[in-house]
Parts: structure tokens; sequence; C-alpha cells
């Protein structure tokens, strides 16, 4: 980043490094694991399983916003939770499907959802460094 007085959101955007990237892809894979194995937990244990499902979706969320110091860090997770349960919830031809037609799998489904957008929204955001900014004070 430049020294120099211009805004954050006026400087030109470049390419993640590729540890960012890295961490982001890793972020995306275990969001996609968590909604697995909440789609598992949350039938097996109905009132229990799914608020650990949900639960563990909110931690892993708000930990990569935390890890990142970024909203990206809550989107990836949030991004792969996603992808893996609009897999999840198509039917196969066999007839198997992994999420129950009752109301918890509507609850792990919608909450889950919505708990996602709660992270990346409520995720913490970069600050400016330097004596200069007010932000602190």
């Amino acid at each position: 980043m430049k020294n120099d007085r211009t805004p954050l959101l006026a400087q030109p955007l470049g390419l993640p490094s590729f540890t960012r990237f890295a961490l982001l892809l890793g972020l995306f894979v275990l969001g996609a694991l968590v909604a697995a194995a909440g789609a598992l937990i949350q039938g097996a244990w109905f009132p229990g399983g799914l608020l650990l499902a949900l639960a563990g979706e909110i931690g892993l969320c708000l930990g990569g916003a935390l890890l990142t110091r970024g909203r990206a860090g809550a989107v990836a997770p949030a991004g792969g939770w996603m992808l893996a349960v609009i897999l999840l919830t198509a039917s196969r031809p066999e007839g198997d499907f992994v999420f129950a037609s009752d109301g918890g799998s509507y609850i792990f489904l919608l909450g889950g959802m919505a708990t996602a957008v709660m992270c990346a929204t409520l995720a913490p955001t970069r600050q400016p460094d330097g004596d200069d900014v007010r932000l602190g004070k």
C-alpha cells in the first residue's frame, strides 16, 4: 500500500498474494466440509445437532475474518458452505438425498444462510495505519 494520502477505495486493486489466496481457498474448502458435517449432524441429534452445526459455521466464518483481518475471510467459508449445501440438496438418480423434509433441515438451510450473511457483514475490516489517522481516537 502506498504511503500517500489517497483513500483506500481510490487505490487500484491488485491480485492477492499466493499465501492469502491459499488461505482463502483453504477457508472455502473448510466451509464446504463444515456444511457436509452440519448436514449430517443436524438430522442425527435434532435440537443439539442443529445448534452445533450452526455454531460451527459461525465459528469458521468469524475465525476466518479474524485470521485474515478482513471480510474476505468470512465470505470464503460462507461461499464454500453455500455451494456444498446447494449440491447436497439435489437428489440423486437413486432417490437418495441428504436433507430430510422436516423443519430442522429448513432451519439449517435458512439459518445457515442468515448467519453467513451476518458474519460477512459484521466481520472486522482493515483500518488504515499511521499517526495521522483519527479512527482510533
